[in-house]
């Protein structure tokens, strides 16, 4: 009853407004009883699709509109939500300080790499450089991804990885694949806010399960499972954005056999991964991509404007995300894809991220150091990689970075990585952006004594 009236919605059958039958009408023509009618109409509240009036009845909810992201104003004065953290760690002024900022800053990567890359390739006759290439990307590239995926025990041919222009249309045409407007995704709580911004954007109704230092809360996991029946889970099992942490291998192996239990795909977003310090399980790894899709990306340790990102999946997904990319994008970033190839066959990206490896785990040290001193502490020891993820008693951290954007710096509170809206007193801090000693004498004029 759900699903056909849900269709007779969606496709406009029954137009925005028009009264449902009553529950006696609609229990006697569906032959069906009345408490099943009420949780038929229920269910379509729940999806957006419906409204209830007192003693009026169902009613055909308005069309939900793709993206609700307010009117359009100045993105200082918009409310604090995913969007805002997007708009302005992109366009902030040069000057800005960024201790809110995702990504790495650029002496921080491999811009000498790519110039080098870049020489290399222009010397080549028939680079390629013209051509939309094969659909699924350059396939030196996928050769050299195989292996390295290898190093993670995820056994993968290079027919099972689709090159894409980043990890965000990597995951993008993942949630094409896998779901529907109004069907149930779950998330991590906090977790990183372009999940957030991309769900919105399909459409679906999205929960979050509470993140415990190990992984997601597992009762609350299986008690939302069973509720709700989500199709899809997608989650950062490795340097989890955005607490750093990486999920215990009990947790990652409970997670899979909850999946083939209740019947949802994951989503396993590893864009960091190349910089953990200590090797962490994978879903991916356990499950060998039979109902896990696999992103990855350079994009956070190579260049942001070389824009690659992968992901691998069984050869049925593979098939149907080759025809989302086609009807969607078309061609390739050929170009991206044969410079970081070069780096990757000439080692250095190994050593560039090594080098990564190091210079972040000396500033996450002096940075933890800073924001204890502010009066804020590590809610959970990081496996590594640029973020930390702290909190402050009594602390309003959407304050913080509306005040603190007015100031020039960016800050990243909690509640933008919360769906449920539960991390008020929290911010996430990127160590690489974080050693200007202005940021922590704005926090101290900010923070309760």
């Amino acid at each position: 009853m759900v699903a056909y009236l849900a269709a007779a919605i969606e496709s406009r059958q029954l137009a925005s407004g028009v009264k449902l039958p009553s529950i006696r009408s609609f229990a006697l023509s569906s032959q069906i009883s009345k408490t099943t009618a009420v949780e038929a109409y229920d269910r379509l509240v729940a999806k957006g699709l419906a409204i209830s009036k007192a003693k009026s009845g169902f009613y055909v909810a308005a069309p939900r509109q793709v993206l609700e992201i307010g009117r359009a104003v100045a993105a200082p004065e918009r409310k604090i939500d995913e969007f805002w953290m997007l708009r302005n760690s992109l366009q902030l002024p040069s000057g800005a300080l960024r201790p809110g900022c995702g990504w790495l800053p650029s002496d921080y990567l491999h811009e000498e790499g790519m110039l080098r890359a870049l020489g290399s390739l222009r010397r080549e006759a028939g680079a390629g450089l013209t051509a939309y290439g094969e659909p699924a990307g350059y396939r030196p590239l996928r050769e050299q991804l195989r292996r390295h995926l290898d190093g993670r025990g995820i056994d993968v041919r290079p027919d099972g990885i689709v090159l894409t222009d980043s990890g965000s249309q990597a995951l993008d045409l993942a949630i094409r694949l896998l779901v529907r407007p109004g069907d149930t995704v779950l998330v991590d709580d906090p977790c990183y806010f372009n999940f957030q911004a991309s769900l919105r954007a399909h459409r679906v109704n999205v929960l979050g399960i509470p993140l415990t230092p190990d992984g997601p809360d597992l009762r609350q996991f299986e008690v939302a499972l069973a509720q709700h029946r989500p199709r899809l889970y997608i989650t950062n099992t490795a340097l989890q954005n955005p607490t750093g942490i990486s999920f215990s291998a009990a947790v990652v192996h409970k997670i899979l056999l909850l999946s083939q239990q209740y019947d949802f795909a994951i989503i396993e977003d590893d864009t960091f991964g190349d910089l953990e310090e200590r090797p962490a399980v994978r879903l991916a790894a356990l499950d060998q991509l039979q109902g896990v899709i696999y992103i990855g990306s350079f994009s956070k340790t190579l260049s942001g404007a070389a824009r690659c990102g992968y992901l691998a999946a069984k050869a049925e997904w593979v098939e149907a995300i080759l025809d989302l990319k086609l009807a969607t994008t078309f061609g390739n970033n050929e170009l991206s894809a044969r410079l970081i190839c070069k780096l990757l066959l000439d080692g250095s990206y190994r050593k560039h991220t090594e080098a990564i490896r190091q210079r972040l785990r000396k500033a996450s040290v002096s940075v933890r150091k800073r924001l204890h001193d502010s009066g804020l502490e590590l809610w959970a020891e990081s496996a590594g990689g640029p973020f930390l993820w702290v909190q402050g008693e009594g602390m309003d951290a959407s304050h913080i970075a509306s005040t603190g954007l007015a100031s020039g710096i960016l800050f990243a509170p909690g509640n933008v990585f919360s769906i449920n809206k539960t991390a008020a007193q929290f911010l996430r801090f990127n160590a690489a952006y974080s050693h200007d000693p202005r940021i922590y004498a704005f926090l101290k004029k900010q923070t309760p004594a």
